[in-house]
């Protein structure tokens, strides 16, 4: 019966987010956050911003909503097999507060980033802080490591990576919160099969922000999240991967824990041939430019339209397999890693030959 639930606030989120998004775009405009075209972007006019914020309040003032209906006994009304999971609801507010106040602090960083500019290091300095108070009120990766140094380390790493990669996927009209919509749901699928409520109460929200907002950010997009959206639903995923439980005991391998790699794989991918390609231009990494997957798939022939879903077609393609780790042999998980990585290589191969044929 707590499907219920998932759809009530799910639906709730999305009505939030298709509301909001017209009104921050009206503010963004009136104020003139703006993101004006240059030569490292695709877009020809100037594109309103803070759809990021619409995308928080959304998640927010749904969670908060279903706060105040719990506290206030407002929910008595709903079948008694779902009043009984409400006693948990206590046990995990601190954890949710912090994820809130976490995602709000990353937010500011964005909105800052957007309206003024903010030093790379700033940024990720603001980064590594939210990984280590996350660290220290208990969301961590341990992936069974007794070492609470190590454990921290990886803990933060992860979530600068997902934050940074999703920062630089939002790079083409519905591109980034697409893929976020994407491993959302995937996320939502494991974590609801094992019964996890907490984690896919967040994962249902979430969906329903991100799809209310895509609304008006596929191509052509009326308004852009900035750096204040990519980084507040990277550092979203991020918190949740980190949560959800993915090997259990009698799982015949260890091998789901992989599973949010590969939910992840395509920004985590499109980042690393980003900072490649740069690396061997010799330019700053974190400098801007037009190398990344979507705009080497226009440059072979693609539309923008096209290569956005091109790219949620290998984001779901990949991901889909974390959906099975948990029930198969080492052979059958294995297998699906190879089958993650031939997705992989045929991208490439696809982009070599069209850079061939283009020659």
């Amino acid at each position: 019966m707590w499907y219920l639930i998932y759809i009530l606030v799910f639906l709730l989120s999305l009505l939030l987010s298709l509301l909001l998004t017209p009104l921050m775009r009206r503010v963004a405009t009136s104020f003139k956050v703006l993101d004006y075209p240059n030569e490292r972007k695709v877009h020809q006019n100037p594109k309103p911003l803070l759809g990021g914020v619409a995308i928080y309040l959304s998640f927010l003032f749904t969670i908060l909503i279903g706060i105040f209906l719990t506290r206030t006994g407002l929910i008595r009304f709903l079948p008694s097999s779902i009043q009984s999971y409400l006693p948990g609801i206590k046990n995990v507010l601190l954890k949710l507060s912090i994820i809130l106040i976490g995602g709000g602090i990353i937010l500011c960083f964005g909105l800052i980033d957007d309206l003024m500019g903010l030093r790379p290091r700033f940024k990720l300095s603001g980064q590594v802080a939210i990984g280590i108070c996350l660290f220290l009120v208990g969301i961590r990766i341990t992936l069974f490591i007794p070492n609470l140094l190590l454990s921290g380390i990886i803990t933060v790493l992860w979530l600068v990576a997902i934050i940074n990669s999703f920062n630089l996927l939002d790079n083409m009209d519905g591109l980034s919160v697409g893929v976020a919509a994407i491993a959302s749901f995937l996320f939502f699928l494991i974590a609801s099969s094992k019964g996890e409520l907490f984690i896919s109460t967040i994962l249902a929200v979430s969906l329903g922000s991100l799809l209310g907002f895509l609304w008006y950010n596929f191509h052509p997009a009326k308004i852009f999240m900035g750096e204040a959206g990519s980084s507040f639903i990277g550092y979203l995923l991020a918190t949740v991967a980190i949560l959800g439980t993915y090997y259990q005991k009698g799982s015949p391998t260890f091998l789901p824990v992989i599973g949010p790699l590969l939910i992840l794989g395509l920004p985590i991918f499109d980042m690393a041939g980003v900072v490649v390609i740069r690396i061997r231009k010799r330019k700053p990494i974190f400098q801007a430019d037009k190398n990344h997957l979507s705009h080497r798939l226009v440059n072979l022939g693609m539309s923008q339209r096209g290569a956005v879903l091109f790219i949620y077609l290998v984001a779901f393609s990949l991901g889909l397999g974390a959906l099975l780790l948990g029930n198969l042999s080492l052979l059958g998980g294995l297998l699906v890693l190879l089958q993650a990585l031939t997705i992989i290589t045929i991208v490439v191969l696809l982009e070599i030959t069209g850079r061939k044929a283009k020659k």
